[in-house]
């Protein structure tokens, strides 16, 4: 069987996209996106493991990872499953937790596995019902409100904290605000080991051990989520993308995308 992934944007703005897939080979590694992801596996099974544990998911359960939030995801006992995702932007999510919780406080989601075939269910009549309008409309965004609501109330809400031989909440922000204006451009574990004080060596175990991944491949996960937000752009070309997020071509640009997501860029 082969893999089989597509992507359907929703609405111009590109807010709400929906991902389905069929995975048979194709691994995810270790990754994180910008945005929030909630996904259900219709058919079969995924591993998937996050903040250092391991958990299956399959029909009835459901996937939520929040921005930031490093997972990966695999086919368990090799046999093909089928997922279906929506990604989802922080300033679309924001305004409806906004609308349910109340806006005085900036709340944080940690990842979560949810067994609940009931929300399950109604979840997937949406990505169904969007798939087929391909735009939100009144029903779909009462819809929203009342998935949301209950799906939220599940999770826990968690407090940035700073973990004991890792880096500080500052050094984070300044190491991902300097690579966030300098992305077109190259950068050095130099540069980032002296925005925080550190030594190089010091700098790449702290990171590890704060993320869960190398510099390296935080940054390039940080290039590809860019990357999809400037996809959208029908004025710009793949080349033009691949310089805008710092990839040394088009060809680097592809094979890397392909890589993390499944499908080349000119796909999603």
């Amino acid at each position: 069987m082969r893999d089989q992934i597509q992507y359907q944007h929703i609405d111009a703005n590109s807010n709400l996209i929906l991902s389905e897939g069929t995975y048979a080979n194709f691994t995810f590694k270790p990754h994180y996106h910008l945005d929030y992801h909630i996904g259900m596996v219709v058919k079969g099974v995924q591993r998937q493991q996050f903040r250092g544990r391991s958990v299956l998911l399959g029909p009835g359960r459901i996937s939520i990872m929040p921005p930031g939030e490093v997972h990966d995801g695999s086919a368990y006992q090799q046999d093909a499953y089928q997922m279906r995702t929506f990604r989802i932007a922080p300033t679309l999510l924001d305004s409806y937790l906004c609308e349910l919780q109340g806006c005085e406080n900036e709340i944080s989601f940690a990842g979560a596995m949810l067994e609940h075939p009931q929300l399950a269910g109604r979840l997937d009549q949406l990505f169904a019902a969007l798939q087929h309008t391909r735009q939100t409309t009144l029903s779909s965004e009462t819809a929203w409100f009342n998935l949301f609501e209950p799906l939220f109330a599940e999770l826990k809400a968690v407090k940035p904290a700073t973990v004991s031989g890792g880096l500080s909440q500052t050094q984070m922000r300044s190491i991902r605000e300097f690579c966030e204006a300098n992305l077109a451009s190259k950068i050095s574990l130099t540069q980032l080991a002296s925005l925080c004080g550190l030594s190089r060596f010091q700098l790449l175990r702290r990171f590890e051990r704060t993320v869960g991944l190398t510099p390296h491949n935080w940054l390039t996960l940080l290039r590809l989520e860019r990357a999809c937000l400037l996809l959208k752009r029908a004025t710009l070309t793949l080349a033009q993308v691949a310089i805008e997020v710092g990839f040394y071509d088009q060809s680097h640009f592809v094979r890397t995308f392909r890589q993390y997501y499944g499908i080349a860029p000119s796909k999603y």
